[in-house]
């Protein structure tokens, strides 16, 4: 049994502040509250071992929720799937200066007022920050993902230097992804615009559906099973909000039609939000997302890009730039038709974009270090070369 110990003081003199439900609470019960043993949450919203690990490690304090959706400096927090479907009432914590996304695992404060611990991440999809004034900074779109759909649709042109990014970031993320061609329903053939994805996917599989017609619905619902965490990345009017509709079995979004000439949309979702499938399993539904700027990649290039990286590794020289050296096994592939020149370009400036983006970041935390007088960071050994 946990006990929790709730100590207030006031100023002498002073005049008795307000409490809070919480506090009122303890005035009239006695100030040591009992709780049964918590044995961590419902296993149905998600939890699994190495949540109970990371919470374990903190020594086990409160009572840990999902986040399912965030506005403006507040979480709501659901800790049971009576929550998470409206029958009861889920928490809304304060959030202010935590570092938290929708599909993260939190600890509420004793009083529920604010979020004291964010659980370490299976997964987490993030990107650089694409709002004005925010340079060099991460925005995470989701959390503890375990399947990403990189959403595609058919009527316009496939794009495969999107799904190129989309790669990126979904390796980085942790998830498993999964590349999906929505909107079957337009063309007789789809097939042309799905190879076309397939040259790129590198063995990522690629699905086709419609939410309209109901095709892969069922398809894409089974990769939830184990109450796991599917979300969709996509741009805007590729049927990411009729996806939802369909694998939810109800209109839970209003979905606008798209321009004729470039089958272009408008968002329709317009906040992140966790919500529980049919069955088991969860989605975290996205607005559509414009810019794909990447973040700090881990290896997400190497393994959209495989394909490139396999050949360079069959260049003569180890610093092979791959332009006009002799030997280069990469500009053989080109020339025979093994590659395409455009995949060496789109990785070139990748590379290129993350090198501006590291760059932008030391200079980002010097700028930040010397505001605070040099106190952001561990003093380095030439510093006390001269003492």
């Amino acid at each position: 049994m946990r006990v929790a110990v709730v100590k207030t003081k006031c100023a002498a003199g002073s005049a008795e502040p307000r409490l809070s439900t919480f506090e009122a609470y303890v005035g009239r019960y006695g100030s040591v509250l009992m709780a049964s043993t918590v044995e961590g949450p419902e296993s149905a919203l998600g939890w699994a071992p190495d949540f109970d690990d990371s919470w374990k490690e903190l020594g086990s304090p409160g009572v840990p929720g999902r986040v399912s959706r965030l506005d403006r400096g507040w979480s709501t927090v659901i800790r049971s799937m009576d929550q998470a479907r409206g029958v009861e009432a889920p928490l809304r914590v304060r959030n202010i200066g935590a570092d938290v996304a929708v599909g993260d695992w939190v600890v509420p404060s004793v009083d529920e007022e604010r979020l004291d611990h964010v659980l370490q991440r299976r997964s987490a999809f993030t990107r650089r920050a694409s709002f004005d004034g925010m340079r060099a900074v991460p925005q995470t779109l989701a959390a503890n993902i375990d399947v990403v759909f990189l959403v595609h649709a058919l009527g316009s042109p496939p794009s495969p230097r999107r799904l190129e990014r989309e790669l990126v970031l979904a390796f980085d993320s942790g998830a498993e992804p999964i590349v999906l061609l929505t909107k079957t329903d337009l063309v007789d053939d789809p097939e042309p615009a799905r190879q076309a994805l397939v040259e790129v996917a590198l063995g990522v599989p690629v699905l086709l559906a419609s939410g309209l017609s109901g095709d892969g619905i069922d398809a894409i619902g089974s990769y939830a099973r184990g109450n796991r965490t599917l979300t969709f990345l996509g741009a805007s009017g590729v049927g990411k909000s009729t996806l939802v509709n369909a694998l939810i079995g109800v209109e839970r979004q209003a979905t606008f039609a798209v321009r004729e000439g470039d089958q272009s949309g408008r968002h329709t979702t317009v906040a992140a939000e966790l919500v529980p499938l049919p069955g088991e399993g969860w989605m975290i539904d996205t607005p559509g997302v414009r810019a794909l700027s990447l973040w700090l990649s881990g290896n997400g290039i190497e393994r959209a890009f495989a394909d490139v990286f396999d050949l360079m590794d069959g260049c003569r020289f180890r610093d092979c730039k791959h332009d006009q050296e002799p030997g280069c096994a990469v500009q053989q592939a080109i020339s025979s038709g093994e590659l395409d020149g455009i995949r060496l370009e789109s990785l070139e400036r990748l590379i290129e974009e993350e090198a501006e983006l590291e760059e932008e970041q030391r200079a980002r935390d010097k700028a930040a270090d010397r505001r605070a007088g040099g106190r952001t960071r561990p003093p380095e050994e030439s510093e006390f070369e001269d003492l």
